[in-house]
C-alpha cells in the first residue's frame, strides 16, 4: 500500500506542470459560469407591455417624451420645480426640462416673471405641464435653376431652401463666381444660377 501511495505521488510530482493547468482551465470556466448566471439573474424580463413601452418612447433633445390624446408632446418626467444653478437661463433650463428652449416663455408665465434675464442661482422655479414647443423647419425646396436672392437671405438660407443643406453655400457661391471672403455680400433681387 505505501509503495503505491509513493508511486501516486511520483506521478502527481512528475505531472504537477499539467494538472495545474488543467486546474487553472476548471477553475476559469467555473468563475466564468458563474458571472454569467449572477449576470442573467439580475437582467430583467421584458414584458410584451414594456416592449410596446419601448416602442412608443419618444425623444426631444435629450427629453424623453409621451404623445397625450391631444395629439402635443409632454415631457415624461418633469419635475415639479428647478433651481436655478449659476450660469443658468430660462431658456437653458427649458432646453434641460423640455427639449425645447422656446417653453422659457412658459415657465417665466408660470413663475411671473416679467424679465426673463432676471433670475438668480439658488432661485426655485415651478415647471408647468405644458407641451412641448418644436419649431418645425421649413419643408419647401427651390425647384429650378435660378434662385432670386431675398431680403434676409444667405447662401447658408439658399443652399438649405434648395439644396437641404446648408453647407452647400460653397457650391452656390463657386457657381456665381462670389469670392468666398465676401460670400455676405449678395444683394436682394441678385439672380443666382443653381446646379442640380
Amino acid at each position: 500500500m505505501e509503495t503505491k501511495l509513493k508511486q501516486l505521488l511520483k506521478t502527481i510530482k512528475l505531472n504537477e506542470s499539467m494538472l495545474s493547468m488543467i486546474f487553472g482551465v476548471v477553475t476559469v470556466l467555473l468563475i466564468g459560469i458563474l458571472v454569467m448566471r449572477m449576470y442573467n439573474a439580475n437582467k430583467p424580463a421584458i414584458t410584451a407591455d414594456a416592449e410596446k413601452t419601448e416602442i412608443a418612447s419618444e425623444k426631444v433633445g435629450e427629453v424623453a417624451v409621451e404623445t397625450k390624446e391631444d395629439g402635443k408632446k409632454y415631457p415624461s418626467q418633469l419635475p415639479e420645480k428647478v433651481t436655478v444653478e449659476k450660469g443658468d437661463s430660462l431658456w437653458k433650463i427649458a432646453e434641460k426640462q423640455y427639449g425645447s428652449g422656446y417653453n422659457w416663455v412658459d415657465i417665466a408665465k408660470e413663475n411671473k416673471i416679467t424679465n426673463a434675464d432676471v433670475i438668480s442661482a439658488g432661485q426655485e422655479l415651478k415647471l408647468p405641464k405644458t407641451p412641448i414647443i418644436v419649431l418645425e423647419q421649413p419643408k419647401t425646396m427651390v425647384v429650378g435653376d435660378s434662385y432670386t436672392v431675398a431680403k434676409g437671405d444667405s447662401l447658408w438660407t439658399i443652399a438649405v431652401l434648395v439644396y437641404g443643406d446648408g453647407y452647400k453655400w460653397v457650391e452656390i457661391a463657386k457657381n456665381n463666381n462670389i469670392v468666398i471672403a465676401k460670400a455676405n455680400y449678395i444683394e436682394v433681387g441678385q439672380v443666382l444660377k443653381l446646379v442640380r
